[in-house]
C-alpha cells in the first residue's frame, strides 16, 4: 500500500544526518554562501568579516568584493579545524561549474519533491531539499540546490533556508508573468541584434512594437522628439550601441537599416511639404481645372490684351511661368512698359482648402531633386501657368517711364493674356544682342529696363550680380549647374522689382495695406576703402556685411539695397502666397470691396512668413547637403580661389570665392590672410551624412 506524504517525508528527514543547522545567520571566513543581487546569484566563498559587510571571493575567478550580509545565504558552513580557502574550487570544497550548472538538474526529481511537498504541505531547509532533488548534502548538491531555488524557478517559495512548495493556483498567474517577461525579453533580444546586425530590414515584417520604436528613431532624427521622450528601452539600446543622442550617428543607423534615404532631409520631416498634397486636395485641384473653362465672377470686365506680342522668360525646366513682358509702342511715339502676371486668385477662393494649404507652404520649394510647387501641379503647371499661344487670366501692370527712368504714367488691371513665344535666358540673350528688325521687342525692352535699373543706382542701389553655382541632382547624381548674369537676367528682374514699386505707390496712393518689402538703411565703408579692394566678389563681400536682413510689414518703407522709396514684392502668385495676398488686396480696392485693414494683414503675414522662413531653411540645407556630396565625390580635387572676408579669424575661418565653381563658402584660411589674396581650397574632410564639410585654403 502507497505511503502517505506526510509519513513519507518523515521517513526521508530521518534518513538525513544533521550537523551544523544550516539556517544560521552567523558566518565566518570559509564559509561557502550564495550571493543575490540585482546583477544574478553567484557562489563565493568568505574571505573576512568588516562589520555589517563581509570580503568574498566571488565566483571560480575569485573576484574580491566586498558586499552587505543581508544579500548573502549560508549554504555551508566551514567543517571545523579546515583551512580558510582561496576559492570555491579550493579544499573543503573543491567545487567546478560543471557540478553547480543547474541544467544538469533532474526535471523528475523536481516535479517529485514539488508534489510531495505540496501534499505534505510542509516547510523544508535547503539539507532536506537537497537530498530529495540532488539525491545527497555535499557541498556541491547543497550549492546546486541554493542556485535552483533562487533562480527563475517558479514551483517553490524560497526564504531565509526555508522552502515552501506553491500551490497549482499560485502557479499560474506566476507562469503567465514569466511567459511574459520571458517574451519581453525575446522582444529586447531581437531589438539589440537588429540594431547590432545594422543590415537593411522589411519593418512591415517586424513587430508593430519594433516598428514604433524605429519610427521614434526616426522622430529623433528628423527633431520632432528629444531623446528624453524616447521609451526607456530604447534610450538603454542608444547608449549599449554608444549612439546616445548624436542625432548624425542614428541618422547613419537607421541608413544602414535601409530606413532613412541618405539624402533625405532632416528639416523637412514633419512639415507639409514632406507628405505631399492629399488625395482631397488634389481631387480639388482636378475640379478647379475643369472649371477653368467657365466663366469666373469679374471675367467680363477684363480688359484683351491677346493681341499684344508678349513674351515670357525662363529656365528651360521652368514649366510655372508667373510672368511675362510686352512693349507697346503708342501713336505719341512713347513706349509703354507690360507686365503681365499669372492670376491664380480667379480659382482660388480666400480660406478654401487650397488656399490655406498655400498658406501652410508660404511658397515653393526649389530642392536640388526638383521642385515642392504651392499648388498641386496641375493647377501650378496648368491654368495659372503663362503658356504659349494659351489664352490666359492675369494682372497686367503697365507703367511709361520719363528719360530718367523714373516711373512716371502707370495702372495696374486685370486682364487676358496670350503670350506669343517662350524663351529661355540663354535664347532671349541672343535675341537682345542681334535686335533682328523683325523683332526688336526684346532690345528696346532691354533699353527701357536698363535705363531704369540706372534711376536706381542713381538712388542708391547696389547691383551685386555674380555667376552662381548650385548643385542639381538629376537621375541621382550631382552636378554643378552655373547661372550667368546675362542681359536677359538682368532684364527681367528689373522688370519685377519695377513691377514691386509700381504696386507700392498705387498702395500708397490708396492708403492700402500690403505686405511690403524694406530694409534699414546700412552704413557702407568709404568709397576709398570699397575703391582699394578688388572689384567683383571681394568688394561685394565687404558691402553685404554691412547690410541688414530684409523686412516685411504693412507700412510702406524704403528698401536700401534696391534704392526704392517703397516696395512690395507681386510678381510670382504661383510660388509666393504674399504675391497672391497683394493681388487680392489689389483686387479689393478696384472693386471698391472691403481690403483687409492692416492689423489683420499683420496677422497673416505673421502666419504664412513663418512657413517662409521654415522652407528658406529646408531650402539651404537641401543645398548645403549636396554640396556636401559633390565635394565627397570630388575630395582630390583643387580650385583657385579668393579670400573675401574673415567669419570668425579666431578659429581661422574664412569667406572665400571659387570662381570656377561660382561659390562663395566657408574654408580654414592661413592666418594672415587679406581680403583679395589669391589662395587654392582643398577638401579636407567631407561627410554627408554626418552633416560635415571642411575645406581648407592655402597660399597658392
Amino acid at each position: 500500500m502507497r505511503s502517505s506524504a506526510p509519513a513519507l517525508l518523515l521517513c526521508c528527514r530521518s534518513s538525513i544526518q544533521k550537523a551544523d543547522p544550516l539556517a544560521s545567520s552567523s558566518l565566518h571566513p570559509g564559509d561557502l554562501v550564495g550571493v543575490q543581487e540585482s546583477k544574478g546569484i553567484h557562489l563565493a566563498v568568505v574571505e573576512s568579516l568588516q562589520g555589517s559587510k563581509a570580503r568574498l571571493k566571488l565566483g571560480f575567478d575569485r573576484k574580491s568584493v566586498v558586499l552587505p550580509l543581508r544579500q548573502l545565504d549560508l549554504i555551508c558552513p566551514l567543517p571545523v579545524g579546515s583551512e580558510v580557502p582561496n576559492g570555491l574550487g579550493a579544499l573543503p570544497w573543491q567545487l567546478t561549474a560543471e557540478q553547480v550548472n543547474i541544467s544538469c538538474l533532474d526535471r523528475r526529481s523536481w516535479v517529485a519533491a514539488w508534489v510531495l511537498l505540496l501534499e505534505s504541505d510542509e516547510t523544508v531547509e535547503i539539507e532536506f531539499f537537497s537530498d530529495l532533488v540532488c539525491g545527497g548534502t555535499s557541498p556541491a548538491q547543497l550549492a546546486l540546490a541554493w542556485l535552483a531555488l533562487t533562480g527563475p524557478q517558479l514551483w517553490f517559495r524560497y526564504k531565509q533556508n526555508q522552502i515552501k512548495a506553491r500551490s497549482a493556483e499560485e502557479l499560474k498567474p506566476l507562469r503567465r508573468q514569466q511567459r511574459r517577461v520571458a517574451l519581453e525579453q525575446l522582444k529586447e533580444q531581437r531589438w539589440k541584434n537588429l540594431l547590432n546586425a545594422r543590415q537593411k530590414v522589411d519593418s512591415q515584417n517586424l513587430p508593430e512594437a519594433l516598428r514604433d520604436r524605429l519610427e521614434q528613431l526616426k522622430d529623433l532624427v528628423s527633431g520632432s522628439l528629444d531623446f528624453e521622450q524616447l521609451e526607456n528601452a530604447v534610450q538603454q539600446s542608444l547608449i549599449g550601441l554608444r549612439l546616445g543622442q548624436d542625432r548624425a550617428d542614428i541618422r547613419l543607423l537607421l541608413v544602414d537599416l535601409g530606413l532613412w534615404d541618405p539624402h533625405q532631409l532632416v528639416s523637412i520631416a514633419g512639415t507639409t511639404w514632406s507628405s505631399g498634397f492629399s488625395p482631397a486636395l488634389l481631387e480639388e485641384a482636378q475640379r478647379l481645372v475643369e472649371l477653368n473653362a467657365s466663366e469666373r465672377p469679374g471675367d467680363s470686365s477684363r480688359v484683351d490684351l491677346c493681341h499684344q506680342r508678349c513674351v515670357t522668360i525662363d529656365d528651360e525646366e521652368t514649366r510655372d511661368i508667373d510672368d511675362g513682358l510686352a512693349l507697346e509702342r503708342r501713336e505719341d511715339g512713347t513706349q509703354r512698359l507690360w507686365i503681365h502676371i499669372a492670376d491664380p486668385g480667379r480659382l482660388i477662393e480666400v480660406d478654401s482648402a487650397l488656399d490655406l494649404e498655400a498658406r501652410r507652404r508660404g511658397s515653393s520649394l526649389y530642392l536640388a531633386k526638383g521642385n515642392l510647387p504651392m499648388f498641386p501641379e496641375s493647377l501650378s503647371t496648368g491654368p495659372f501657368s503663362l503658356k504659349a499661344r494659351m489664352r490666359t487670366a492675369a494682372w497686367s501692370i503697365w507703367v511709361e517711364l520719363t528719360k530718367e527712368g523714373e516711373i512716371g504714367d502707370h495702372g495696374i488691371e486685370r486682364s487676358w493674356v496670350q503670350p506669343t513665344y517662350r524663351l529661355s535666358y540663354e535664347d532671349a540673350d541672343e535675341l537682345i544682342e542681334l535686335a533682328p528688325p523683325e523683332d526688336p521687342d526684346l532690345a528696346e525692352l532691354d533699353a527701357l529696363l536698363s535705363l531704369r535699373r540706372d534711376y536706381r543706382v542713381s538712388n542708391g542701389a547696389l547691383l551685386m550680380d555674380l555667376p552662381e553655382g548650385r548643385i542639381r541632382c538629376r537621375d541621382a547624381q550631382p552636378s554643378l549647374e552655373i547661372s550667368e548674369p546675362g542681359r536677359s537676367r538682368q532684364m527681367v528682374a528689373e522688370a519685377m522689382i519695377l513691377a514691386g514699386a509700381v504696386v507700392a505707390r498705387f498702395a500708397e496712393l490708396h492708403d492700402l495695406a500690403l505686405p511690403f518689402r524694406s530694409q534699414l538703411p546700412a552704413e557702407l565703408p568709404p568709397n576709398s576703402e570699397l575703391e582699394a579692394l578688388p572689384a567683383g566678389a571681394v568688394r561685394f563681400a565687404a558691402i553685404k556685411r554691412c547690410l541688414s536682413r530684409g523686412l516685411m510689414g504693412t507700412q510702406p518703407a524704403a528698401h536700401f539695397s534696391l534704392g526704392l522709396a517703397s516696395y512690395a514684392q507681386a510678381t510670382s502668385p504661383i510660388r509666393r502666397y504674399g504675391d497672391l495676398v497683394v493681388q487680392r488686396q489689389l483686387e479689393a480696392q478696384l472693386s471698391k470691396q472691403e481690403p483687409i485693414n492692416r492689423d489683420d494683414l499683420q496677422i497673416l503675414l505673421n502666419d504664412f512668413d513663418a512657413s517662409v522662413r521654415e522652407g528658406i531653411g529646408i531650402s539651404r540645407e537641401d543645398q548645403r547637403h549636396w554640396q556636401q556630396v559633390w565635394f565627397e565625390q570630388h575630395q582630390d580635387a583643387q580650385w583657385n580661389a579668393q579670400f573675401l572676408r574673415w567669419l570668425r579669424p579666431q578659429d581661422q575661418l574664412g569667406l572665400v570665392r571659387i570662381e570656377d565653381l561660382a561659390m562663395d563658402v566657408a574654408a580654414e584660411c592661413p592666418r594672415q590672410a587679406e581680403p583679395g589674396d589669391a589662395v587654392l581650397i582643398k577638401v579636407q574632410h567631407a561627410d554627408s551624412l554626418r552633416d560635415q564639410l571642411r575645406l581648407m585654403a592655402i597660399n597658392a
